[in-house]
């Protein structure tokens, strides 16, 4: 069999259907605006998520309690926006000034290192010697020296920026607003413009739209409670930097399998600079072990339950791709995007073909 044939009968097999086609095309057209127009469109994919949110408190209040659409989408809007309020005035200064609190003290903490790593040498001489002991601090203190560095450009290069943040902050609210008050209108606005026969489409939207739903709520009810006993739990012990440090530990929950790893080591080393090799600092990273521990084994699996069905070689290879591609949303949504492949790949019409019956059909094709 020729490769022509081949490629007719793959054609065939998977795009025979007209639906198939337009999906295609549509999927082909939905990615390519988010990789041409992203940045444009952030406001609007973090208006999405924050619907996705809100409408999970809409919604009880409707059928519970009875209220009319207006009045609980009014409730869920005004929850959203004194958390966001709150956020802005009280939890990002905070979190800002412990930030170049941190890198002022970055040089400290070399300076502590320097010791450590000169006292480790005078004690274990056969295990270190003074090259690889020079070595390792010079290579410690420049890593400080860039991330203090980085830390401050950062904070430099943010002021041009506060303008569009200042913007963010005023459409995504009135975005938010209009997608909970008028979804059925504008579901109705975007199924009138899809061909009629949307079977598969429909299929896979159902699906999708409840990955969505239970990922985004989930995940941000994760980053919260993780943040939030890791906050606590860092104030009871005494750790410096606890807010800035729990906000860490709880965003590194969007990224699964690393994002633990990675939020490991600056909470580690804080604790190692301010209490050293002490009871204090065995409490810290055992408190955090079990709080890891915890998540993966308790949390995830009564937030989350089956809905993310993928294998972890498959979860990691989309966090890797989509962050690539988009950065934080990229993280954010990896799992959900990576869910929608395997329901597009599950859910799309195949034409198999009876044994012998292949070569028949690419005759009917010439």
């Amino acid at each position: 069999m020729s490769f022509r044939d081949v490629t007719l009968n793959w054609l065939h097999r998977y795009f025979s259907d007209e639906e198939a086609v337009i999906f295609a095309l549509l999927i082909v057209f939905f990615f390519t605006s988010l990789f041409f127009f992203g940045a444009m469109l952030l406001p609007f994919l973090s208006a999405v998520v924050f619907a996705y949110l809100l409408q999970g408190i809409v919604t009880p209040l409707k059928q519970h309690l009875k209220l009319p659409n207006f009045l609980a989408v009014l409730f869920a809007f005004s929850l959203f926006m004194s958390i966001l309020l709150t956020l802005i005035f009280w939890l990002f200064p905070l979190l800002w000034n412990q930030l170049l609190s941190l890198a002022r003290e970055l040089p400290v903490m070399a300076k502590a290192m320097q010791v450590w790593i000169d006292q480790l040498h005078e004690a274990y001489p056969q295990l270190i010697t003074q090259q690889q002991a020079s070595s390792l601090l010079n290579e410690v203190v420049n890593d400080m020296r860039m991330l203090g560095q980085t830390l401050v450009s950062f904070s430099l290069s943010s002021i041009p920026n506060l303008i569009a943040w200042l913007i963010y902050l005023i459409l995504v609210p009135i975005l938010v607003f209009f997608m909970l008050k008028d979804q059925r209108q504008l579901v109705g606005f975007i199924t009138s413009l899809m061909p009629k026969k949307r079977t598969l489409m429909t299929r896979v939207w159902y699906e999708i739209d409840a990955q969505i739903a239970n990922y985004i709520r989930g995940k941000v009810l994760e980053i919260i409670i993780i943040a939030t006993v890791s906050w606590v739990s860092f104030i009871f012990l005494g750790l410096n930097y606890a807010e800035l440090l729990a906000l860490l530990v709880g965003l590194s929950v969007l990224v699964p399998y690393i994002g633990a790893t990675v939020a490991t080591l600056p909470v580690a080393l804080v604790a190692f600079f301010q209490f050293g090799l002490s009871s204090d600092f065995m409490w810290v990273i055992g408190v955090y072990g079990v709080i890891q521990a915890l998540d993966g084994n308790v949390l995830v699996p009564l937030l989350f339950s089956e809905a993310v069905n993928l294998h972890p070689v498959s979860i990691i290879l989309a966090v890797l791709f989509f962050g690539g591609l988009w950065g934080f949303w990229g993280v954010f949504f990896a799992i959900p995007l990576a869910t929608m492949f395997k329901a597009i790949f599950y859910a799309w019409p195949t034409a198999f073909y009876p044994e012998g019956e292949e070569q028949i059909q690419l005759t009917q094709l010439d």
